[in-house]
């Protein structure tokens, strides 16, 4: 056992509505694009559904092996796997060279909706004269579904494809926590190196909050009704707020211990300083309260002062509450000269995917020392005491503090140093 391992990231990928891939990705945080836009399906309509931020042009041939797998994945899944093969190969590890009991895999995710279509000549035959026949399933979905449909959406797959792909034999698991899934999955994957049970842990997450099933059963409570102009839609902070837009992507980052990206010569991009994980009820008074805790307990666990910081990296969506707890817990805590920024005003609200896509955005500003804006929050909310970031602009240091919680109360927070 050894709780002082250091923990280093060195490899990252990204499969996002602004970008595939790092380059195109990076290039559009710093051009403010924004990757909403509006749902051929819903064009005609005025409903929160009419827009989101899609993945565009993805192809899963070029980063999934075997080929063959691709069919018994649903998009997320697909997203996470090729994620992942690019941070290895960012990285720079070579496969064969790893010892596989010392590699493991740590991924956010969710259960996946299906496509209604899969499953809707099942439905047909279970009806008759208009009304669905229950007892009708068990004979006709045998027949109509493939075997191995319910692969495609299990939870825990795309850490299981990803396991195998690089033949990682270590620990494995797959966290459900919404938002601050990605977060959570890289903490516990760094807890992981900091015990000496691996030397190399592949996490990320992956998630789509666009599957029309998944937005029927969720509703439109939490999404924007300013639909009209959809790349202006996602405003985190902004006093126009009244939602988020929701999107669909993946990202994935390569940890090791310092000593084995020393040995193989690899150049490390950022190193984790010290996290947080903590949980409090999100519509109660109190969190606030427990979001600038978590805040202060992440910086205490790396050694540092809120003074250290020089860049917030915040969860901000567009929810009304949600964003106002977020800034008066900032505030407390750094002050309103510490620069803040919301990267899912370039993307929307992910999932499961999230929280990883934004702390890329984290490592990418260390590594070129640029904050990109915050596009959208063109009038701050005049309650907000924060300095957020409506320019892209040069970071002064290298400590960044990235933060999720979710609709639920999970809340945590990364230090990057």
């Amino acid at each position: 056992m050894n709780s002082n391992r250091e923990v280093v990231i060195t490899g990252v990928g990204v499969v996002s509505s602004i970008g595939i891939g790092i380059e195109s990705f990076w290039n559009s945080l710093i051009s403010g694009a924004s990757g909403v836009s509006v749902r051929e399906p819903f064009a005609d309509s005025d409903t929160p559904f009419r827009i989101a931020a899609p993945v565009r042009g993805f192809d899963a041939k070029q980063f999934v092996k075997p080929r063959k797998a691709i069919k018994i994945m649903c998009a997320p899944i697909q997203f996470g796997c090729a994620a992942a093969a690019m941070a290895i190969d960012h990285a720079g590890i070579d496969r064969d060279s790893l010892a596989p009991e010392r590699v493991g895999t740590v991924f956010g995710t969710e259960t996946f909706f299906a496509d209604p279509a899969e499953v809707a000549d099942v439905f047909r035959k279970c009806t008759v004269d208009k009304d669905y026949q229950h007892d009708r399933w068990g004979e006709f979905a045998v027949r109509e579904i493939q075997p191995l449909w319910m692969l495609k959406y299990l939870p825990n797959m795309a850490a299981s494809h990803i396991s195998i792909a690089l033949n990682a034999r270590g620990p494995s698991n797959s966290i459900c926590q919404g938002e601050v899934s990605g977060l959570l999955a890289l903490i516990e994957a760094a807890d992981l190196i900091r015990r000496n049970a691996v030397d190399v842990v592949l996490t990320g997450g992956t998630g789509s909050q666009m599957a029309l099933t998944a937005m029927l059963c969720r509703g439109a409570g939490q999404l924007t009704k300013q639909v009209s102009e959809p790349e202006k839609a996602s405003r985190p902070f902004d006093g126009s707020r009244d939602g988020m837009v929701v999107g669909e992507g993946a990202g994935a980052l390569v940890l090791e211990s310092a000593e084995h990206a020393k040995a193989r010569g690899a150049t490390p991009l950022a190193t984790l300083g010290g996290w947080s994980r903590s949980y409090r009820n999100a519509h109660s008074d109190e969190f606030e309260t427990a979001i600038g805790d978590n805040y202060l307990s992440a910086l205490r666990h790396s050694d540092l002062s809120p003074q250290s910081v020089d860049l917030v990296n915040a969860n901000a969506s567009g929810s009304v509450q949600g964003d106002r707890d977020e800034a008066g817990a900032i505030s407390r805590v750094f002050g309103s000269d510490t620069p803040v920024v919301a990267h899912k005003s370039n993307f929307g609200n992910v999932g499961p995917g999230t929280s990883t896509i934004e702390l890329i955005g984290g490592v990418l500003s260390k590594q070129f020392g640029i904050c990109p804006a915050t596009i959208n929050c063109e009038n701050l909310d005049p309650d907000f005491k924060i300095n957020v970031q409506a320019k892209t602009t040069q970071l002064k240091s290298d400590v960044i503090l990235k933060s999720s919680f979710s609709s639920t109360g999970q809340i945590a927070s990364v230090v990057l140093r």
